[in-house]
């Protein structure tokens, strides 16, 4: 009888949760409001190198996503004049749960669904801004972590885990891969070969029109990476060296053609 009524309430969950994502994914591509997104950091290290830049960090610090969103929505045609609001949130002490190391369905499925409830009940502080999408930021010193793993993005319940470098000299970087999570938050699709990194043409490409094709001098946000020859590319350090497809403005519900 316990068995039966676990699946029951595991089974209303799941209709809770998919209905409610459903009504807040449809209000969000409207885009009749601005997009407000929690940046909550996280010291992901337990270093005094993270601990001290996350101190560092004010409310300002993500005005730069704020004016790339603006600036990309205006070049297709969306008439919000501020689509994006970064919001600092309060430091999380509490790790996500890691994505499986199997990539089975199964696996995905309940790890989102931990993930969820993780986003639903850490301590966010006492008074959590107001957030269509939540960004967790883990910080690494890149001193003891030059390299660090995937970050993500998850559609369903709108959260993002990025993994990020404790360093200022890093923060442009950390500032293109929040960016990219953010999309996949929204429904925006990978433009890359995960077996190279490699962006795929045309639809990874800042200026897939150009005659000749290379060397690009940007990225498309989800394509990752600035295309320099058919086998080379190089991670864009800025914003300033990204833009956002047309392709992905469909996915995001900024175009309709």
């Amino acid at each position: 009888m316990f068995a039966r009524l676990r699946i029951m309430l595991l089974f209303y969950l799941l209709l809770l949760v998919a209905g409610t994502t459903w009504l807040t994914r449809d209000r969000l591509a409207s885009w009749e409001d601005t997009l407000w997104v929690a940046v909550h950091p996280i010291n992901g290290d337990g270093s005094n190198a993270s601990k001290a830049y996350i101190a560092r960090l004010a409310p300002k610090s993500f005005a730069d996503l704020d004016a790339f969103f603006a600036e990309q929505a205006q070049d297709h045609g969306l008439r919000l004049r501020r689509p994006v609001k970064m919001v600092l949130g309060a430091e999380v002490a509490e790790s996500p749960p890691l994505p499986p190391s199997s990539p089975s369905v199964p696996a995905i499925m309940y790890w989102s669904l931990k993930l969820r409830w993780w986003a639903w009940r850490v301590d966010k502080g006492p008074r959590p801004p107001p957030a269509d999408v939540q960004l967790f930021v883990r910080y690494f010193d890149p001193e003891t972590a030059p390299v660090l793993h995937h970050s993500l993005g998850l559609q369903e319940g709108h959260i993002g885990v990025v993994n990020a470098f404790a360093s200022q000299r890093e923060s442009g970087g950390n500032r293109v891969v929040m960016a990219h999570e953010l999309l996949h938050t929204l429904g925006a699709q990978d433009r890359y070969e995960p077996s190279t990194n490699m962006p795929r043409w045309p639809e990874g490409y800042a200026q897939p029109e150009l005659d000749p094709r290379y060397p690009q001098s940007k990225a498309e946000l989800m394509g990752g990476r600035i295309p320099i020859d058919p086998s080379t590319a190089e991670i864009p350090r800025s914003l300033s060296q990204v833009v956002i497809g047309r392709l992905t403005a469909q996915e995001i519900g900024w175009r309709s053609d």
